[in-house]
């Protein structure tokens, strides 16, 4: 989904527009996927009217039903993590400007859905453009995710670091605070060192948090939106983690260094096709199908299962189960030689 970015929001990298060259010439499938990249306003419509929406109806009913059952309030969390998750979809979409047909609506749209999940749109739009052009590559690992070492380099490091990097890739670390880290905490951290525009993004985005969470805790009580608005985000945190560390996470998955790294090879091999039962497909926004969107970040949510059906080249992707997803939590560190992820334990047998 990646970038429920908990890993790194204010490092700033090599520029997105000199590594993300996908050199479409050198392969069969530009011409053939620009026709499900077209956008359609009622399809992007009924999307906000399935996400957006029924998000801010669920918010609104959770507080009025806090004066009833504190319960029943978070009963309520349930489906709105749904739309949450599905909101985070539309403003993905918005950042790639692929959602709306023109770059003034998916600015617009993407500032909005932005600020519903907690977002600077122009920082986050930024790091994730980096994660689209470096996905794969061994030599530019560290922007937009998860951060992932190498048999060598894992063995090669003091105990302390080792220590920390696998307290960091625990699945308490990984899914029980990477969810709040990524929300919360670290959209709201800049460095001067960014650039303006990524910075004042992310300066008035807390901003304009603190006033409205302001506002609520002066009116309703910090309680009434602690009770309301966490579990909400952690259960839609925790979902998305979860999903994007699958997409790129799971034991065969394309890393190479950069003079052999393809786009279009890391999109087919290192993009996975996690397959979700159809409720689950409908409030994750069709993200499942990571590698189309990765192949091409400008085919909306809502034209991805057609492309993937319709074209050839997908035939032959990484399919994941949920199960296979759920196993993937326990790869930890790339083996380059043998091309795979392994686990604690095989590290130790190699070791």
């Amino acid at each position: 989904m990646g970038t429920l970015n908990f890993v790194d929001t204010m490092s700033e990298p090599v520029s997105a527009i000199a590594i993300a060259d996908p050199k479409p010439s050198a392969h069969g499938w530009r011409r053939a996927i620009a026709p499900y990249e077209r956008s359609s306003l009622p399809h992007s419509l009924f999307d906000v009217a399935t996400s957006v929406l029924p998000y801010l109806g669920l918010l609104v009913a959770m507080y009025f039903c806090l004066q009833v059952s504190v319960w029943l309030t978070l009963a309520l969390a349930i489906p709105a993590a749904g739309f949450l998750l599905r909101t985070f979809i539309v403003f993905h979409d918005c950042a790639h400007g692929s959602f709306m047909a023109t770059k003034r609506a998916n600015l617009w749209l993407g500032r909005l859905t932005a600020f519903l999940v907690f977002q600077p749109f122009a920082n986050w739009r930024h790091n994730h453009a980096i994660h689209h052009g470096t996905s794969g590559d061994l030599d530019r690992r560290g922007a937009g995710d998860v951060p992932t070492l190498t048999v060598d380099e894992y063995t090669s490091r003091p105990w302390k670091q080792r220590l920390a990097y696998r307290f960091f890739r625990s699945p308490l670390v990984m899914f029980g605070l990477g969810p709040i880290w990524s929300l919360m905490i670290g959209p709201r951290i800049w460095s001067n060192r960014q650039r303006s525009r990524t910075r004042n993004s992310i300066l008035l985005t807390n901003l304009m948090l603190a006033l409205v969470i302001g506002a609520i805790f002066w009116f309703l009580g910090p309680g009434a939106w602690l009770l309301v608005q966490l579990p909400t985000a952690i259960l839609a945190g925790t979902v998305g983690v979860w999903m994007f560390y699958v997409q790129h996470q799971f034991e065969d998955a394309y890393w190479e260094s950069s003079e052999c790294w393809s786009y279009a090879d890391a999109a087919l091999r290192g993009s996975s096709y996690l397959k979700l039962p159809k409720l689950f497909q409908f409030f994750s926004g069709n993200i499942g199908l990571h590698h189309v969107h990765h192949l091409s970040a400008k085919v909306p949510n809502y034209n991805l299962q057609r492309a993937h059906d319709e074209m050839p080249i997908f035939r032959d992707v990484p399919v994941l189960s949920v199960r296979d997803g759920l196993a993937a939590i326990r790869l930890k560190v790339i083996d380059p030689a043998s091309g795979r992820l392994l686990t604690w334990r095989e590290v130790k047998a190699r070791a």
